[in-house]
């Protein structure tokens, strides 16, 4: 099971769908149809321009609102903390340190893994530095320490990240698709 894929996959996914979407609707040209198949192609009108713009404005609004919808009330932030801290817990009791603990950075949530412990526990400057070190290889961890202070990149602006990404993807392949009608119209004898 891959943390991260199971968090930025759906996103990812839906950006890639989004962006299918807008691009089929946006890049769709319709020229009317000439009696004479010599006569050059007639000019563009503005509506498709302007039919395009909104259209791709539209679906990257969607594609960024996406995230915070998957991170939030769907639940995928959820299920990134309870996997991350619970392997997290599991690797603290296999190293034998059950009065540390793990958790992730919140407000706002970032993948930052913050390690405590109490000031009655006493480690060494190796113990602390290899913790840190082992903990930052979890999966879907990007960096462990034990101060919260510097608190890193939100997983909210991750995930839009990662839909973006899907849509300029989804919006090439309807471009591709789009060409190649494009090209197939010219053949119909």
């Amino acid at each position: 099971m891959n943390t991260l894929l199971n968090f930025f996959g759906p996103i990812l996914a839906a950006g890639l769908v989004i962006g299918i979407i807008a691009g089929t609707v946006g890049f769709r040209r319709v020229l009317p149809p000439t009696k004479d198949k010599l006569a050059p192609p007639p000019p563009v009108p503005p509506e498709y321009y302007r039919k395009r713009r909104t259209s791709l404005i539209v679906g990257l609004a969607v594609a960024i609102a996406a995230a915070p919808v998957w991170s939030g009330p769907l639940g995928g932030a959820d299920r990134l903390i309870t996997i991350i801290e619970r392997q997290s817990r599991e690797a603290l009791d296999y190293y034998e340190m059950p009065k540390v603990t793990a958790h992730l950075h919140r407000a706002p949530l970032t993948r930052r893994l913050i390690l405590a412990k109490p000031d009655a526990l006493s480690l060494t400057d190796f113990q602390t530095g290899e913790l840190v070190r082992l903990f930052s290889q979890v999966p879907g961890v990007s960096s462990a320490q034990w101060t919260p202070s510097p608190a890193g990149v939100p997983v909210v602006l991750e995930g839009a990240a990662a839909s973006v990404l899907g849509f300029l993807f989804g919006l090439l392949l309807a471009y591709l698709v789009e060409l190649r009608r494009r090209y197939n119209a010219q053949w119909n004898w």
